[in-house]
Parts: structure tokens; sequence; C-alpha cells
């Protein structure tokens, strides 16, 4: 997956795959809140597959409470029966769209939901091309990722949100500021979040007699670690570490000390992380690039093979492991014992400095039902609906301690109280930060990326080339 399709939201599939609960002391502490987040999310069960591309739900029964409607006209709110329409993807493999809709409706009576799926592939572009008929047709929108969210505000088609949040900004750990466009405003409510971890082979650990890795580890330690860990050759070889082919896994190293940006055109920042990976890559520490490129060889598969001590990766992959595990027997497989701890930080940067990547709602602007729109999008990024979103096995956007209880407590989550710690984060800087810009700056980036990594270039040479480039679009 390249990184424009996966800096705002977009998580490799695994990421889809939902978590499951386990009993115990750990489930017995949550069950209050539980008790009612698995009311709304049970109805999933009962759900059919496929069906058409729009499909509406009715609502639950429950309490009397109801949502702001607008009539077509535009006037005052009232309790009148509202329809909104929710542009999202993949509704069938994504469990917290009809989530959401359900606990929404449960408690909004007068509002009925539909989802109109437009599919994983070129979501933004066909969202892009349905908003700029002007009609209102479409209410709320599901945003995948920066370029398209920049494209969307470029071409006037999204409501400003700032004046309508009813979360607290600051419980978004300021994500918000990092979609904030040049005139001042934001255009999408994140209601889902992921952030990089570091997850580690406890086994290999133990084997190496080696101490496991700490939620508060620098850069310079997560080096060592990784030399400390990297032992055989051949078949038998075990890397320290691995790096995914995305530029986010390596080049974002550069920016956890909130001193630099990838989208101001100035990139000399990123040399000493180049140069620290390409020594690993030279010392075999971690994989060859372009052996990796060429190999088509999964992060997934290089940590549950046993042919990597640790993986840097987004928080979706701790689903993908708990699958595997549940499934390993079937599989004729042997389970991965494996932990996980806060991403390394720069010195002087804390501990929980990590990447993040978001999904967002906004409002259509030519939507006729804006008020009741809105509503819904504050609900959706509201604690309430975050512990509806952490009912799937999903990071909210704006978590809790109860929401992190509730993705501790499933099944498969690994016992060890560093691994709960590091579902805290002190501040998670977004793969792709908002520019009018993102999509083309992006595409250099990743050029040049690869140039430098497969050796086509050297590391003066790459970024010599961001600079220029990214500077010409910028003044462009």
């Amino acid at each position: 997956m390249g990184d424009s399709t996966k800096c705002f939201s977009a998580p490799p599939v695994e990421a889809e795959h939902t978590l499951n609960f386990k009993g115990g002391k750990d489930m017995k502490k949550i069950r209050k809140l539980l008790c009612a987040v698995l009311a709304m999310v049970m109805v999933l069960s009962l759900a059919a597959c496929g069906g058409p591309s729009s499909e509406a739900s009715k609502a639950p029964e429950g309490n009397n409470s109801s949502a702001p409607a607008q009539s077509n006209q535009g006037g005052e709110p009232s309790n009148e029966e509202v329809t909104l329409n929710w542009a999202i993807w993949d509704k069938d493999s994504t469990a917290y769209w009809q989530a959401l809709a359900d606990g929404y409706m449960k408690g909004h009576e007068n509002v009925k939901i539909e989802m109109t799926d437009l599919g994983s592939n070129d979501y933004m572009t066909q969202l892009a091309t349905q908003l700029s008929g002007g009609n209102g047709e479409l209410d709320v929108v599901s945003i995948k990722d920066i370029p398209g969210y920049a494209n969307l505000i470029n071409l006037d088609l999204l409501v400003p949100l700032n004046d309508k949040l009813t979360t607290p900004k600051e419980d978004f750990n300021g994500v918000l500021d990092q979609l904030t466009a040049e005139d001042g405003n934001f255009y999408g409510i994140p209601f889902r979040s992921d952030f990089w971890v570091v997850f580690y082979n406890k086994d290999l650990f133990d084997d190496a007699g080696v101490d496991y890795p700490s939620n508060d580890m620098t850069l310079d330690q997560y080096d060592e670690l990784m030399r400390k860990m990297t032992s055989g050759s051949g078949a038998e070889k075990v890397y320290g570490g691995h790096y995914h082919t995305w530029r986010s896994a390596v080049s974002l190293f550069g920016i956890l000390d909130g001193k630099n940006t990838i989208v101001d055109g100035s990139y000399d920042f990123l040399k000493p992380v180049y140069e620290r990976v390409l020594k690993q890559q030279e010392d075999g520490v971690v994989p060859d690039f372009g052996e990796l490129k060429t190999s088509g060889l999964h992060y997934s598969a290089a940590f549950q093979n046993g042919s990597a001590a640790m993986v840097n990766m987004g928080s979706w992959f701790l689903a993908t492991m708990q699958k595997y595990n549940a499934e390993a027997a079937s599989n004729g497989v042997e389970p991965v014992n494996f932990g996980m701890v806060k991403y390394p930080h720069p010195d002087g940067a804390p501990a929980g400095s990590t990447l993040g990547t978001v999904t967002s709602l906004g409002v259509n602007v030519n939507s006729t039902k804006q008020e009741a729109a809105i509503d819904f999008v504050n609900w959706c990024a509201s604690a309430e609906g975050a512990a509806v979103v952490a009912a799937t096995g999903t990071f909210p956007a704006a978590s809790t301690s109860e929401t992190l209880d509730i993705i501790a407590a499933t099944e498969g989550f690994p016992e060890d109280a560093a691994s709960k710690e590091a579902l805290t984060t002190a501040a998670v800087y977004l793969e792709m930060p908002y520019s009018p810009k993102a999509s083309e700056i992006e595409t250099v980036l990743n050029t040049e990326h690869d140039a430098i990594m497969t050796g086509a270039e050297t590391v003066d040479e790459g970024i010599k080339n961001m600079n220029e480039q990214v500077q010409a679009i910028l003044n462009g």
C-alpha cells in the first residue's frame, strides 16, 4: 500500500479485523460500560452481507430523545423525521460503520441513517465527483485520506466545523491542528485513529537473554536493541528490526520531535534518519529494502514467522496478530508470543510521541440537513461514540481510559502491563498533515524515498531533489 492511501485513515486490510472479547477480571472491570455499548453493536451479527450500495437502517427502539432535524428548506430545528445519507466504504467488512449508525439512532429516534457504500478503490475521487454535482444527496461524508481531504476543501465542498465541535479539542491530542486549512478552519472531525508502536517477539528476546524493550525508548536505544537481537544467517537469520517499504516506516522518525514537517519543502532534517537506517541495512540489522520490494514480503509474515524480533507498525496490526494467534491451531502454525511498547522517540521528545492516521467525518456544504448531520458527526467523535468504536475492536480518535480498557480486554491482547501502557500517547503526528498540495508532495517524497533506500541516489541527492521539487510545487 502506498502512503497516499494510508496517510489519513486507510490502514492495511488487516486493520479491519475486529477484536474478540475475553472473560475474567478485565472483563468484569468494564462490564458496566460494555453493557450499553454491546447492546448497540449486537445487531451487526444479524446483518446480512451484500445488498444494494445505498442501504437504509431503521432506528432501533430506545429512549425518546431526538436529534435536531431540518426541513428540506433549511428551517428551524424540529423533532420531525430526518434521513441522513452517509458516504462510506467497505460496509460489509468494516464493523464500526453500522455500529455507529445503530448507536446514534438508538438515542435519536427521529433520525434514519442511510449508508452509500462507494467502495474503497478510488473512494475519495468518487466522493469528490458526487459532491461536485452541487446537490445535497449526501449529507455526511467519511474522509479517507489527506490528499482527498485537501481536494474537497479546495473545491469548497465541506462545511467548516471549528465552531461546531462539541468534544474538547485537546482530546484529539493535537490532531485537529494538523487538519486545519490555511483559512484557519478544519473541515473534518476524527472518530477513528491508529498510531504507531513497536511489536516485539517475547520468545526471541527470552531465547537471546535480552531484556524486553521499554515504553521509554530513544532512537539510539532502539538501534542498540536491534543489533543485540540480530543473529544467524541464511534461513536461520533473525533480524533485530524490520522496516516495511512504506516511507512512513522510515523517514517519519524525523518529525517526532515536533520541530519539522514534511509539507514545507525543506527536508535536510531527514539526512540523519536515512543515514541511520541505511547503516542498519548495510550491517544486516534489518532486511534490505530492495529485496523486500522485489520479494513482496509483508511485514506481518516477517514477524509471524519469527524472522524479525521487532516491527514498528500501526496499531491496526494488533487485530491482525490477535486473529493470527486465534486461528493458529486450525492453520497448523504456532501462535506468536508478542508484546507492544511505545514508539521510539528522539532525545528530548517525550515517550509516547508517535505517528498516526485518522478517519474523519465531514458535512456536505450543499446538504439541506446540515444541523442534523453535524449532530451525528459530533456524536461519533464523542465519548459515547468512542465507546461504540472501541467495542468493535477499533481505536477511537478521542480515547479515554474506558475505551483503552475495552481494547485491552479483547481476546488475545498481551497480558503484560507494558503492552496496555503502550496504548497511551503523548503527541500524535499525522503521517501526512493537511496541505493543499498534499497529493503532489507525497508523490515526490515517495519517489525519492525509494531511490534513497535502493541506493539509486545518495541521501544528499535524494534530499536535494525533495527540496527542489516540493518547493516548485509550493510556489506553483
